[in-house]
Order: C-alpha cells, then sequence, then structure tokens
C-alpha cells in the first residue's frame, strides 16, 4: 500500500487519532510511520516531520502521512561512526542505506541513524549514492554545515574511491574529462590490480568535481562500468563494487588539515 493522506484538523484533536480517522489504519501502523519519518506537519509556515503520535494538535493545523508499507518495512543496515570531532563527525555508510530520508520515511538513512545514536542535530554536508559504500561528514551545526559543504562544491576537498570494474584496464592517473549533463567533469584513474582470472580490474579514482555518477557514467563511459551497476553497467544481483575510502581538507573550524582513511581491501595510500 502506498498512499499520501493531508487532512487539516478542525479542532484540537491527538495527532496519531486523527491521522487514524483519516487513513482507516490501525494506530500501532501509524505510531511505527511516524517514528520513522512518514508524517509531517506545518510549523511556523514550514514542514517538518512529526515523530510523536500523542502530539496535540490544534485548529487548522496541517498534517500529511506519506504510507508506504514497502519503504517502512526495510531493514538498513547499520552505519558506523568513526571519529566524534565536536562539530562534525566522520561515518561509514554501508552500500544501500540512504544518505538522506525522503518524505515516505528517513529510518533508512545515515542522517537519521546519526541523529539516533547522538541525540544531536545532523545536517548533510555531503552526499554519497545509495548504491555506494564509505566515508561521510555529518555536520552538528548549520555554521559548520555551511563551511564544510563549501570545502565540496569549491573543489577544496581530496576525495578517492576504490571500485572494481568489468575487464582489463590499465591506467595510471588516466583522465576523463567527459562532460556530463552539460558540465565539466574530471576523474582521474589509475590501475591498483588486475585479475585476469574474473576479467576485472581494481581502480582508484580521485575526483575534482562531484556530477551525479560522475564515477560510474565516467567508467562505464570508456567501457569498464563498475561491477554491480545495474544503471550502467549489467544487471546483477551483486552489490555496487564502489567505496569513497579518502577524505583529506583543510579544516574550516579548527585551520588544521585533517585526513580519513577508509582500510579497504587494497589499502593503498592516495599519492
Amino acid at each position: 500500500m502506498k498512499k499520501t493522506f493531508d487532512l487539516v484538523v478542525d479542532s484540537s484533536v491527538i495527532a496519531v487519532d486523527a491521522l487514524a480517522q483519516a487513513s482507516g489504519l490501525p494506530k500501532q501502523r501509524i505510531k511505527d510511520a511516524m517514528a520513522k519519518g512518514a508524517c509531517w506537519w506545518t510549523v511556523k509556515g514550514k514542514q517538518v516531520r512529526l515523530r510523536k503520535a500523542k502530539r496535540e494538535l490544534k485548529p487548522g493545523t496541517r498534517i500529511q502521512l506519506f504510507y508506504d508499507d514497502q519503504v517502512l518495512a526495510r531493514q538498513p543496515e547499520a552505519a558506523d561512526m568513526l571519529e566524534n570531532k565536536g562539530r562534525y563527525s566522520v561515518w561509514f555508510k554501508p552500500h544501500g542505506l540512504l544518505s538522506q530520508g525522503s518524505q515516505w520515511g528517513d529510518h533508512c538513512s545515515l542522517l537519521r541513524q546519526a541523529e539516533v545514536e547522538l541525540n544531536k542535530p545532523c545536517f548533510l554536508v555531503h552526499r554519497l549514492d545509495a548504491d555506494a559504500a564509505g566515508l561521510m561528514l555529518i555536520a552538528h551545526d548549520s555554521k559548520a554545515a555551511a563551511a564544510l559543504s563549501a570545502l565540496f562544491s569549491g573543489r577544496a576537498m581530496t576525495k578517492i574511491y576504490e571500485a572494481r570494474v568489468t575487464g582489463v584496464l590499465e591506467a595510471k592517473g588516466r583522465c576523463i574529462d567527459t562532460a556530463l549533463d552539460g558540465k565539466a567533469s574530471v576523474s582521474y584513474v589509475s590501475t591498483l590490480d588486475v585479475d585476469d582470472d574474473g576479467n576485472s580490474t581494481l581502480v582508484e579514482v580521485k575526483i575534482d568535481t562531484g556530477r551525479k555518477h560522475q564515477i560510474r557514467r565516467h567508467l562505464a563511459g570508456i567501457g569498464h562500468p563498475i561491477l554491480g551497476d545495474r544503471l550502467y553497467g549489467t544487471r546483477a544481483a551483486a552489490r555496487l563494487e564502489l567505496v569513497a575510502k579518502y577524505l583529506a581538507f583543510d579544516c574550516p573550524l579548527t585551520r588544521q588539515s585533517v585526513v580519513f582513511r577508509l582500510k579497504t581491501g587494497r589499502d593503498h595510500p592516495p599519492a
């Protein structure tokens, strides 16, 4: 079942009661959906998630429930916090976990998992494909989020990934600069290991830009799609073999140079 319930209450009422009456759904299902971020209400002209089932709503309050039983039934893999730096934290996002939620819920997102684990405000700094895994930064105040985000948009963040691609690819700092969506896009590819028996190659990819699916599209464009890439390669049940393994930058908050490196199957320090 996938359905949206949108109502404006005409009298004081408890949120879960209003939604149960409007939707016909059992209250326990509604409570579960609210806890998982599928319910929204308007506060001071802004739509925010409403998680408290017993919240009393005043007359004229607008409330929405975006109910999708398939989304709500998903069991996300847990993310791991690698370091807590105070104003931001560093996480490992596993394959399949979203960076942030949608109107249909956020329990399958890194942002929500960080909020629950740390019990403090969390702001998204950058994104990583749901199918990919790897390092992500989460900020804990709006100014830190803006400062860290500026590093990504200003190309002041060193970002290195590891991927296993189909076929034999011999490269050493090969530059792929095919424009994506009409925008300049640059990736540098170096071979780490060739598996002749499996007809695949482990590569390291450094990117200067961050276009949507940039690494996936660039590698597929030269005839070497990433293993498990259902969008740009061959459909397969295997997961996408793409990991964000390295972030380095001059921290605008501490004025110190920092490096975060994720140990992978082949941990080659970036040049």
